[in-house]
């Protein structure tokens, strides 16, 4: 089957899903300052190079680039790699092209986001989801919401193992029960909202 999917990418024949994938990754991508600079990659693997996490992802971000040029943003957008990459910059920094590979990564994840592709047996992205949550609801995160919510949506059982450590910091006063929103939370979340809006403003131009 894969090989089917190359064989007519090298035709010229994408996929209406693949177009709508690429023109909206297109489009995040122009958000980003210097996004341009994704046509610049030489493929030298100075990213995966740099990658503290690489060992630790089935595409590396040398292979992410390879795969928009050869119009596969589903099989990107269905890796672990956007999820596990650890906002370093260590990629971006040493890359000789100035190709900017974390931001790159960041609107991958985005990307996934909105179109609910996502790795099979591995639910990061549910933390992900679960913090925007909290910070769109009370403009900072709350740890022990962010764990619930994410357990709830893998695996509830493990939330019994995580009630120790839970009374440990509640009577260190490390942590608290019940969120505290920042002062003007209604003023953040527009802000959030009118950035997502500003994302959807930038032209899209096929390459």
């Amino acid at each position: 089957m894969r090989a089917r999917k190359q064989k007519a990418e090298a035709e010229g024949a994408y996929s209406q899903k693949e177009k709508e994938l690429r023109n909206s990754l297109l489009l995040q991508v122009a958000n980003i300052p210097g996004g341009e600079s994704i046509k610049k990659c030489i493929q030298c693997g100075s990213c995966t190079g740099s990658c503290p996490v690489s060992y630790t992802m089935d595409i590396t971000p040398r292979e992410i680039i390879a795969l928009f040029r050869a119009r596969d943003i589903e099989s990107i957008l269905s890796s672990r790699t956007i999820w596990i990459c650890a906002s370093c910059y260590a990629c971006t920094i040493r890359c000789p092209q100035g190709v900017q590979v974390t931001d790159i990564l960041y609107a991958l994840k985005r990307l996934a986001i909105e179109q609910k592709i996502f790795p099979k047996r591995f639910p990061v992205y549910s933390l992900s989801k679960s913090f925007v949550y909290l910070a769109n609801r009370y403009g900072r995160s709350y740890e022990p919401g962010l764990i619930v919510a994410y357990f709830l949506k893998t695996n509830p059982f493990k939330l019994l193992g995580m009630i120790p450590l839970f009374l440990k910091l509640f009577f260190k006063g490390r942590i608290g029960i019940l969120p505290k929103k920042i002062k003007g939370s209604k003023n953040f979340s527009k802000i959030l909202q009118e950035a997502e809006i500003m994302e959807m403003v930038v032209p899209v131009v096929e390459s």
